[in-house]
């Protein structure tokens, strides 16, 4: 966590301070503002007093302050390297950032470095051109609020036409794609990039049109036992989602982990992928969800293994024929 460490929420708190007191606009009620808007709830306890005390020299009794300048921080190298490694990832070169000021920098590692385990092999060509255009049409509809005539190849090959409202593109480490989120008549319609032949812009759409609700937030509350590294596997695993993690005892843990209702399925896979070391807690209907799974692939595995239990007796049958010969 490069930028965290380096300039962290703290340095950027007391900098938007101090920018204040060079300004002559610095209060006791805006310093107080300024902590709650730019840094975490209990820095309220700490950077106030720090700086009216006299711990940090960098504020008077009165709110000004010696320096004359507006606090800047600029980049390091080692910050340079890292953003210019992350604009080397297609997925990223498809929001078209900006690399100015970083021409002359080397990358601090290149995406060939990477070796991806445990994801599908099938995932999205984010190099094709007529990829980048639908996904940069996606956005720009997104942003200015306007409606998108999408034609689309289902998962049969049937071609479907759609005339909808855009709200959230995703994203799925586990498949490597981008999905679109859309409204269709007021019900939720999801379409993988990929899928889609071609894409319209339309007219923008009004505030009165139906909108899928907004997702509510659950709480999937799971038992991890900590063998072969699996609490540190589940940690990172699971570090784009709001978690909390209590010890219970030395291999024990209990984990809270928060998503997005429309991410259920998603979830429900990769704590599958865990094997025995997660057992899910709560909701109740997740954990029927996963017997369920758990049901259908024994079922596949028997009947699998009564398809092959013919060819397995006539191979016994052939080679006890074969020893009684000799």
């Amino acid at each position: 966590m490069i930028f965290s460490e380096v300039y962290g929420s703290y340095f950027k708190a007391v900098s938007a301070i101090l920018a204040k007191a060079v300004a002559g606009n610095l209060t006791q009620q805006e310093l107080t503002r300024t902590v709650l808007e730019t840094a975490f709830g209990e820095s309220l306890i700490t950077i106030p007093a720090k700086l009216t005390d006299g711990s940090w020299p960098l504020l008077t009794k009165d709110f000004a302050t010696p320096l004359q300048h507006t606090p800047r921080a600029p980049l390091t190298t080692l910050e340079k390297q890292w953003l210019k490694a992350l604009l080397q990832d297609p997925r990223v070169r498809l929001f078209s950032p900006s690399e100015e000021g970083l021409e002359d920098v080397e990358p601090l590692f290149t995406p060939e470095q990477f070796v991806y385990f445990d994801r599908y092999t099938d995932g999205d060509d984010f190099t094709d051109p007529k990829y980048i255009k639908h996904f940069q049409l996606i956005l720009r509809a997104m942003r200015e609020g306007r409606r998108l005539e999408v034609h689309f190849h289902g998962h049969r090959g049937f071609r479907n036409s759609y005339l909808c409202i855009p709200y959230r593109l995703e994203y799925s480490s586990k498949d490597d794609k981008f999905r679109l989120q859309t409204a269709f008549r007021g019900k939720p319609l999801t379409v993988n990039l990929s899928r889609i032949d071609s894409i319209y812009l339309w007219s923008r759409w009004r505030e009165s049109e139906n909108r899928p609700p907004a997702e509510r937030e659950q709480t999937l509350v799971l038992d991890l036992f900590d063998t072969r590294n699996a609490l540190e596997r589940a940690m990172l695993h699971f570090s784009d989602l709001e978690k909390e993690t209590e010890r219970l005892d030395e291999r024990h843990y209990r984990i809270r982990l928060r998503y997005r209702e429309g991410d259920e399925t998603e979830i429900l896979i990769r704590v599958l992928s865990f094997g025995p070391v997660l057992k899910v807690l709560e909701p109740r209907y997740m954990v029927e969800q996963i017997r369920e799974r758990l049901a259908k692939q024994r079922a596949l595995i028997n009947e699998e293994a009564e398809k092959e239990l013919p060819a397995i007796l006539r191979s016994i049958e052939e080679a006890r024929n074969g020893d009684a010969e000799a």
